[in-house]
């Protein structure tokens, strides 16, 4: 066999061969809201949630913390292979009502990211009492969802560019230093509400002092994607499990 066939021969195998996770590399999930049934097209059924998270054990993923994630994909720690981070966006009561006794009962880490204004407020969100029981877990990390959960592009659309400036300065910084006092967490991870964000809106990310901001893109983070825009996938219930591991396989294609 000459030397470009076995080279010919080789490429087909590789490219036949599913796609490894890799280090430097890990799956963001977001998920919003929980409960028996599908509420909404933003509910995914406790019961599909578990049968998720079986199957990304079974395929030898690893669910990590998500400031471990980051600590992984900036370089200031190892991460390993087929990492996977589980974020919920919003605050929703379901949060408290449903997913947390699965967090109790399989020890699973989970990052939320808050938009204060909601709490305590809202009919639909947590308490600031039900977010203080989900952080005293160990098990739970709260993050800044920006203050009032606004579009940056209908408001850049809307306000003077100077307005628009003061008004991005406050969604980032009055959420922040609004968990900080109600929670005592330090929340310098931040999720751009609908995944909206540009290099405008992250440099000031960075100057307020975030360390890290996850936004959307069905795809799987790197050590190559900005820190303060990595991709997130978003699950819905009618993914289900096999849907998932499928989705996360895809991902890690596009990542490289």
């Amino acid at each position: 066999m000459t030397t470009l066939w076995r080279s010919t021969l080789l490429a087909i195998i590789l490219l036949t061969l599913p796609f490894p996770a890799w280090a430097g590399s890990a799956a963001i999930l977001v998920y919003h809201r929980f409960g028996p049934t599908v509420a909404d097209s933003m509910t995914t059924r406790t019961e599909t949630f578990e049968r998720q998270l079986a199957a990304l054990r079974q395929e030898g993923y690893r669910i990590l913390p998500l400031s471990e994630v980051v600590e992984g994909l900036t370089g200031k720690a190892d991460l390993p292979g087929k990492a996977v981070a589980i974020t919920v966006d919003d605050g929703h009561r379901t949060v408290y009502t449903d997913l947390l006794p699965i967090i109790k009962r399989q020890r699973l880490a989970v990052s939320l990211f808050i938009y204060p204004s909601a709490i305590s407020n809202a009919s639909y969100a947590m308490t600031w009492e039900e977010l203080r029981e989900l952080a005293a877990t160990g098990l739970v990390e709260i993050g800044s969802h920006t203050y009032w959960h606004p579009n940056f592009k209908t408001e850049k659309k809307r306000l003077p560019p100077a307005e628009y400036a003061s008004f991005v300065t406050m969604q980032l910084s009055k959420s922040r230093a609004t968990l900080q006092r109600r929670l005592g967490v330090e929340a310098d991870i931040l999720a751009w509400a609908f995944g909206i964000t540009d290099e405008e809106l992250q440099a000031e990310a960075g100057r307020v002092g975030y360390r890290a901001a996850l936004a959307l893109g069905e795809r799987t983070a790197t050590d190559q994607d900005p820190v303060l825009a990595l991709p997130r996938y978003l699950i819905v219930d009618a993914m289900g499990d096999k849907g998932l591991v499928t989705r996360l396989r895809q991902g890690e294609a596009k990542s490289r």
